[in-house]
């Protein structure tokens, strides 16, 4: 079956699990060479606990970067495929033009950033010298060579849209293999490299994201033939800007709100520093598992959008039902993992002091996996149908106005030592629960008032 028609055609259970596989593993592997960052920099010769440090700083700004161009690439996926299923080429290539467009005033902003702002950003979170110099070097480095990162965003959501995520899985294997050939080279100096400590880092990681880009950019050129490309349709259209960010600003907001969620958590846990490191490295092990929840929903989007430009409501409720089922049975596969192997895990990240406070946090917080990747499923199939304002209701439940308050009530209760820190670990799944049945609610409404009305 032809790529073009596969979208229309064929099966959606077996055309989200062709379309997922590839986002799915894109994701973990993202996860996975994370991972082997830290593992890296952690064992440099001199100054790891400083250049550990100095990575924690600068983590929220990775992450807001990361969180606009993926926003940006969210929306232009979901209108892109709408397009499409629309059968209308000519705005699609203005769709796919002015997501550049956007690119390009992005990296400008990361740029200046990079230049001007990196400085008093580090030194409003750190008096050590060493951890300053080695945050500035890091941060500047990242984003002055953004464009890398920012494009492989967009070009991802491009191929995405038209069904074509196999290509930018690709792009992103051979991202991570650069990047993980290289650090070592960089950070220790290995053969004619000369040592570069956390700067190596940085460069290894900003070369392996251009890679990505212009392997993507090139995938794009010679296979998305449904619409033309050219600078021309670059040229800024206020009509397709607003509705890429009708969709994509939510996406944007819950990426970004992932940095203050994991900010916030940190202030609350300064109590105890072993409580602190614990629940750091156990997100590693949370976003491992909750990438496998955040590519499938990179296939539900474009899917049941363009099921949706196409007023298919048969493909429209197909793509609802197989997206939640795929996405429980991840999420079940993750919950079994951690539960049974928190010992494993530990070991992995030589947690040292914070060893039982990690295990603890492994056994309770895994218990939300389960309905954390059901909300993720949510937001996507929101996205998909003009769901916006709902996908970003959930995101500020989840990672901000639940959340938050409740583990800082919690806290108090460990503080004044009537209870162990695991109590904290439960505002977790019971934050998941809440959001979870608010989602739903939310899904019923959007199936009665745009899926049912569809004749």
């Amino acid at each position: 079956m032809a790529e073009s028609n596969k979208m229309k055609e064929m099966p959606v259970n077996k055309l989200m699990v062709q379309m997922g596989i590839p986002m799915i593993l894109s994701m973990a592997l993202q996860a996975v060479y994370n991972i082997v960052d830290s593992a890296f920099v952690g064992n440099m010769r001199v100054g790891s606990e400083a250049a550990l440090n100095a990575l924690t700083l600068v983590f929220p700004v990775q992450m807001l970067m990361v969180a606009v161009g993926i926003g940006t690439g969210v929306g232009t996926n979901a209108l892109l495929a709408r397009t499409l299923g629309q059968g209308n080429s000519k705005k699609a290539a203005k769709v796919a033009g002015n997501s550049l467009f956007l690119g390009v005033i992005i990296y400008v902003v990361c740029l200046l950033f990079g230049i001007f702002g990196v400085k008093a950003y580090i030194s409003s979170q750190t008096v050590d010298t060493e951890v300053l110099e080695m945050g500035v070097s890091y941060l500047r480095i990242c984003c002055v060579i953004s464009f890398g990162i920012i494009f492989f965003s967009l070009f991802e959501k491009l191929l995405q849209a038209t069904g074509r995520s196999l290509y930018s899985t690709i792009g992103q294997v051979v991202g991570a293999v650069v990047n993980i050939i290289l650090d070592p080279i960089m950070i220790y100096g290995i053969g004619p490299c000369p040592e570069m400590g956390v700067k190596g880092a940085a460069y290894a990681t900003v070369i392996g994201q251009v890679a990505s880009a212009v392997l993507l950019l090139i995938f794009h050129i010679k296979f998305n033939k449904e619409f033309e490309h050219g600078a021309k349709y670059m040229k800024p259209d206020g009509g397709i800007i607003k509705e890429i960010y009708k969709i994509g600003l939510p996406a944007i907001i819950a990426q970004a709100l992932m940095s203050i969620m994991v900010y916030v958590m940190n202030l609350i846990l300064k109590f105890n520093p072993s409580a602190q490191t614990a629940y750091g490295l156990f997100y590693k092990v949370q976003q491992f598992v909750l990438f496998l929840a955040f590519g499938l929903r990179d296939a539900i989007t474009p899917i049941l959008a363009f099921a949706y430009g196409m007023r298919d409501k048969k493909r429209i409720q197909d793509g609802i039902k197989y997206g939640l089922i795929y996405t429980i049975a991840l999420m079940i596969l993750g919950i079994a993992i951690t539960e049974i192997f928190p010992g494993a895990f530990a070991t992995l990240f030589n947690a040292g002091q914070s060893r039982e406070y990690f295990i603890g946090a492994m056994r309770v917080i895994s218990v939300s996996f389960l309905f954390a990747g059901i909300n993720v499923a949510y937001q996507g199939i929101y996205q998909a149908l003009d769901g916006g304002v709902e996908s970003l209701v959930i995101s500020l439940l989840r990672q901000l106005i639940i959340i938050l308050p409740l583990a800082g009530i919690f806290s108090l209760f460990v503080r004044n030592g009537q209870m162990g820190v695991s109590l904290i670990w439960w505002a977790f799944p019971i934050t998941e629960v809440i959001s979870c049945l608010v989602g739903y609610v939310f899904l019923k409404r959007i199936r009665k008032n745009k899926v049912d009305a569809l004749s």
